[in-house]
């Protein structure tokens, strides 16, 4: 019995347990039937076309080519006539506050464009890469070209622009081809002139506008492109109206072989008439008064300033690149039909004597002893004529004269500037007043005369040719210790060097030079 009993409570206990983990199996079979039924629900609705409405472009399913072969059927199909690309759309409509949504939408516009960018290939007869709207398209040039703190700014615009003249303003509407609209617009102020921080110089502002609905009606319709200049700051000085102005016009202007319209700023009438020879000829057109004509004057393209490459010269390997001297002083003769190209060659027996013209000044800086360096060069063997054009002479009567020389002599000056028209290869004898002046001489007309094809030489005076002797004394600084002078600054070099300075020669040193220049022109 009592076995019996302790069998019986073992099958019950076993029988217990048995249905304890019958339960459990039970339990954990249900679970996983309902695992494998979503599992394989999920994979199905991934898997269908149709399931969702927007596949995320991250995950390609692996049936998508690397490289797409664009056809007809592939191309989506787009209602607008002219869409937008799809990055720009997302920033005009921001995705919803939904971070995920946000962020699908993100992903799917960087697909499309990396699709845009994939090559086509068909079969190896061309392969194109087609550049999104916006990030391979070419960088715009900027309309202006601004050069930093000293060296002059230029806008050379293609386009057509609006140019209203008395608010000194240069507008530039956006193309067609650029869809009517130019999202970043940019803006520039310009001084025209070629010493863009001279004093009292009026600036242009040139600026682009958002849209073309922006632009202010044509008053007046030009069929030719403007070049915006100034005519102001150190004109009324001889070498500055050609070092400063004439110069640097040239290099904008002579490109449109006159077919452009000069719209000038701080206009000078007096240089306008005094020039007008070589004005006309960069322009066939009338000079317009920016700063008085408040019409709104359209043009199909604009230059706005002038650049200097270096004083009273052209660098040919500067923008705009290719033009010299010789190409410069080539088209002035041409402009003042100056009948001479190359100077008298001396020959021996010839009874023809070399001409050589001196500059008299009636300014300070003036050559005391004309008349005995006259006579000291006529012994030498030159025919000698004295030049001495007034302010308001014609400028092409007196290139006519300068350009029958064959020496050119002057005490540093601005009627140096006359060098201009001498023939090429003519021999130009530049008088440095005392005061270790030589630097200025040589940059103002040193290095030019040697860029435009004449034989130079320089001439520098000792401490007994110069009047400062008489005048100060020989125990003053600027007589005693130039370079003391020079430390002062410029004020104190110009007031005592070029402004209360007169120069005699010392003919026996002197000589030695005219006998080169003979010398220079039998070579």
């Amino acid at each position: 019995m009592g076995g019996d009993h302790g069998g019986g409570k073992l099958v019950k206990s076993l029988r217990g347990a048995a249905q304890k983990y019958v339960g459990v199996a039970f339990f954990l079979g249900f679970f996983l039937v309902l695992l494998t039924y979503f599992t394989l629900s999920e994979q199905f609705a991934i898997a269908a076309p149709n399931a969702i409405r927007r596949t995320s472009p991250a995950s390609p399913t692996p049936t998508t080519p690397a490289v797409v072969e664009k056809t007809p059927t592939q191309l989506p199909v787009k209602e607008e006539a002219a869409p937008k690309p799809e990055h720009e759309q997302v920033q005009e409509k921001p995705p919803p506050v939904d971070e995920t949504e946000g962020h699908t939408q993100t992903e799917e516009s960087q697909t499309e464009t990396e699709q845009d960018q994939t090559p086509i290939d068909d079969g190896g007869s061309s392969r194109v890469t087609v550049p999104p709207a916006e990030e391979s398209a070419p960088a715009k040039k900027p309309a202006c070209d601004i050069q930093g703190p000293w060296a002059s700014d230029v806008c050379d615009v293609s386009v057509n622009v609006r140019i209203h003249g008395s608010e000194r303003t240069v507008l530039i509407p956006p193309t067609i081809e650029s869809g009517g609209s130019n999202p970043n617009p940019q803006s520039w102020s310009i001084v025209p002139y070629s010493r863009k921080h001279q004093a009292g110089m009026n600036v242009v502002t040139v600026r682009e506008l958002a849209t073309a609905a922006e632009a202010p009606a044509c008053a007046v319709t030009s069929q030719v492109p403007a070049l915006v200049l100034a005519m102001g700051g150190l004109t009324g000085n001889y070498w500055h109206d050609f070092s400063d102005i004439m110069i640097p016009l040239y290099l904008q202007a002579v490109r449109f072989d006159g077919e452009v319209q000069l719209v000038v700023t701080n206009i000078q009438p007096w240089y306008v008439g005094k020039y007008r020879h070589i004005l006309a000829r960069l322009s066939r057109y009338e000079v317009v008064n920016m700063d008085k004509d408040d019409q709104i004057r359209c043009f199909p393209g604009a230059v706005v300033g002038i650049r200097m490459h270096k004083e009273f010269s052209i660098d040919p390997e500067k923008e705009p690149t290719g033009h010299s001297m010789p190409e410069f002083t080539k088209f002035l003769r041409t402009v003042f039909a100056l009948p001479r190209a190359a100077p008298v060659r001396v020959v021996d027996g010839s009874e023809k004597k070399p001409r050589m013209m001196i500059i008299s000044r009636r300014h300070p800086r003036k050559l005391l002893n004309v008349a005995e360096v006259t006579a000291l060069a006529e012994r030498v063997g030159f025919e000698v004529v004295i030049g001495d054009p007034p302010f308001n002479v014609d400028v092409g009567d007196f290139a006519r004269e300068v350009n029958g020389a064959d020496v050119l002599v002057g005490v540093h000056g601005a009627g140096l500037t006359n060098s201009l028209f001498l023939p090429t290869g003519a021999v130009f004898i530049q008088v440095v007043p005392y005061g270790k002046m030589e630097h200025i001489g040589e940059v103002d007309f040193g290095v030019p005369a040697v860029d435009m094809g004449v034989k130079y030489m320089a001439y520098s005076c000792g401490v007994e040719e110069s009047s400062l002797v008489d005048t100060l004394g020989r125990d003053h600084p600027a007589v005693k210790d130039p370079e003391s002078i020079h430390r002062s600054g410029w004020n104190k070099v110009a007031e005592y060097y070029l402004g209360r300075q007169d120069v005699k020669l010392d003919l026996e040193r002197f000589e030695p030079v005219l006998l080169k220049a003979m010398a220079m022109l039998r070579e």
